[in-house]
C-alpha cells in the first residue's frame, strides 16, 4: 500500500499518524516545491491536531518554505485561503473518520486537493527520505493569520443570492458535531438572515456527543429539533465540514444520492453544462443530465478526481453521493457550507426541501464490502471473469457492470484491504440480487 489513500493519509493518531510522519510529509512537500514558496497549514478540531500541525510546520520551515499558520478551520475554508494567499497547503484532518483518528491532506496552489501525480512525487520523496534541508540562514519564516474563516464566509455570501435568502428569514437547525464547521456554518447562516438553532456547535476534538460522521442514526436529536421547532431545514456536518447532510422540514433525512441529484436538477434549470460525478454515484444524476440534454462524465472515486475533471471540461456542477458537493462558482472542492447556502438560495424561490427530494428519479441502492488478504490478486481474477462474461463494463475505477435493470460496481478500497460492492436498480429486490451477485463473485476468488 502507498502513503496516500483516496483522501490523504489517515489512521489512528500517535500510532500511524505521528509527529514524525507529519514532519516528513511536510519536508517531502518542501523538496517537491524546491524549497520555495508559501504554504498555509491548518487543522480541524481533533485533539491531536496541534501536535501534528506543529510537526508539519517544523518540517515545512526546515525545507525553507514560508509558513502561514491559519489555526482551526474547515477544510474548504483552508482550500479557499490557499487558492488566494499561498502556493500550497496542508490540512491536518481525518474528515469523517472516528475521533481517535487523524490525517494529513495536501492542497495545491489553486485550492484543489493535490493531484494524484503530485501525491506520487511527494510519496516518492517521502519513502526515499530524500529531503533537502535549508541552510541555517534560509529556513522559512512563520506567521499566523486567523482570518481564513471570515474570508471563507464572505466568499460564500458573495457566491449566492444572499439578499434573497435574507428576506426569507429561514429557521435552520444545525449540528456541526463539535467539528471545524462550528467556527463557520452557524455564523454564515446568521449573516444570511437565518434564525439558527445549534447543537454540538462548540469546537471539541473529543467529539463528546457523536462521532464525526453525520449518519442518520446519530442525528435523532437534530431531527427532533427540526420537527419540534418548525425548522425549514436541518443540516449536519462531518469533522472537517467539507460535507453536509440535510433534514427536510418534516424531519426526514435526505439520502446523499438524492441530495446530489436534486441540487443538480435545480442548477441545470438555471444554466446548462456538463456534470461530473464518480462511477459510484447513482443513476439519478445521469437521468437528470439526459433530461436536460447535457453530458455527464464519470470519474474514479475521490473528490480530487471530480474537481479536476470539472475544471478540465468546464462543468457547471459535480460531486459525490456522500454529501460532498462542488460548486465551481465558489471553488473546486467539496464544500458543506456552500451546499447549505445554495439550498437556501433555491428554497428562497418558494420550494421546500421535501419537494426537491421528491422531484428526482427513484432507485434502490445497496452496498457491502469483502475483506481480502490479496486485494490485487482477487481484483485481477474478478476482472478477468467479468470481462469474459459481460458486454457493458466501465473500468474507470474498479469494474462497473451496466445491466438493463441497474448496475453493479466492484472496486478496491484506496485505504483498506477491502473490496467494496455497490448496486443500484429500480427496486430493492433487484438491487439486493445484484449486490449478492457481486459479493459471491468476489468471494469465489478471495483466496
Amino acid at each position: 500500500m502507498g502513503l496516500f489513500g483516496t483522501n490523504g493519509v489517515r489512521g489512528k493518531a500517535n500510532e500511524k499518524i505521528t509527529p514524525s510522519l507529519a514532519m516528513d510529509i511536510a519536508r517531502s512537500l518542501g523538496k517537491y516545491m524546491k524549497g520555495e514558496g508559501t504554504i498555509a497549514i491548518g487543522k480541524d478540531t481533533r485533539i491531536s491536531g496541534d501536535m501534528l500541525k506543529s510537526a508539519a510546520i517544523a518540517g515545512a520551515l526546515s525545507a525553507g518554505l514560508e509558513v502561514i499558520d491559519i489555526g482551526t478551520a474547515p477544510t474548504p475554508s483552508i482550500q479557499y485561503y490557499v487558492r488566494d494567499y499561498a502556493d500550497a497547503g496542508i490540512v491536518i484532518t481525518a474528515s469523517h473518520n472516528p475521533r481517535e483518528d487523524n490525517g494529513i491532506k495536501l492542497i495545491a496552489g489553486d485550492g484543489t486537493e493535490f493531484s494524484r501525480e503530485g501525491e506520487a512525487e511527494v510519496e516518492k520523496i517521502y519513502f526515499a527520505k530524500d529531503f533537502t534541508p535549508a541552510n541555517w540562514d534560509q529556513t522559512g519564516n512563520l506567521r499566523k493569520d486567523l482570518s481564513a474563516n471570515n474570508y471563507y464566509i464572505n466568499g460564500i455570501i458573495n457566491a449566492v443570492d444572499s439578499k434573497r435568502i435574507q428576506k426569507k428569514g429561514f429557521r435552520v437547525a444545525v449540528d456541526t458535531g463539535c467539528g471545524a464547521g462550528s467556527l463557520t456554518l452557524p455564523f454564515l447562516l446568521r449573516r444570511l438572515g437565518c434564525e439558527v438553532i445549534t447543537i454540538n456547535a462548540q469546537p471539541d476534538g473529543t467529539f463528546p456527543w457523536r462521532n464525526p460522521e453525520p449518519t442518520p442514526d446519530v442525528l435523532g436529536e437534530l431531527i427532533d429539533i427540526v420537527k419540534n421547532y418548525g425548522a425549514d431545514m436541518g443540516v449536519a456536518q462531518d469533522g472537517d465540514a467539507d460535507r453536509a447532510v440535510f433534514i427536510d422540514e418534516n424531519g426526514n433525512f435526505i439520502d446523499e444520492e438524492i441530495l446530489l441529484a436534486m441540487l443538480g436538477k435545480h442548477i441545470l434549470n438555471i444554466k446548462k453544462g456538463p456534470l461530473v460525478t464518480p462511477v459510484s454515484s447513482s443513476k439519478r444524476l445521469l437521468d437528470i443530465a439526459k433530461e436536460n440534454g447535457v453530458e455527464i462524465v464519470w470519474t474514479a472515486v475521490g473528490s480530487i478526481n471530480v474537481a479536476r475533471k470539472m475544471m478540465e471540461i468546464g462543468a457547471v456542477y459535480g460531486g459525490e453521493g456522500n454529501g460532498g458537493l462542488i460548486f465551481p462558482e465558489h471553488q473546486y472542492c467539496r464544500d458543506g457550507a456552500m451546499a447549505c447556502a445554495k439550498l437556501l438560495e433555491i428554497m428562497a424561490s418558494g420550494v421546500k426541501l421535501s419537494e426537491m427530494a421528491a422531484d428526482v428519479p427513484k432507485y434502490s441502492n445497496f452496498k457491502t464490502k469483502v475483506r481480502c488478504k490479496n486485494l490485487l490478486g482477487t481484483m485481477e481474477a474478478v476482472k478477468k471473469e467479468i470481462l469474459r462474461k459481460e458486454n457493458n463494463v466501465d473500468t474507470t475505477d474498479g469494474l462497473k457492470i451496466w445491466r438493463d435493470e441497474g448496475w453493479l460496481l466492484i472496486r478496491p478500497s484506496g485505504t483498506e484491504p477491502i473490496i467494496r460492492i455497490f448496486a443500484e436498480a429500480e427496486n430493492d429486490e433487484q438491487a439486493i440480487r445484484l449486490m449478492k451477485e457481486g459479493e459471491e463473485l468476489v468471494n469465489q476468488y478471495n483466496k
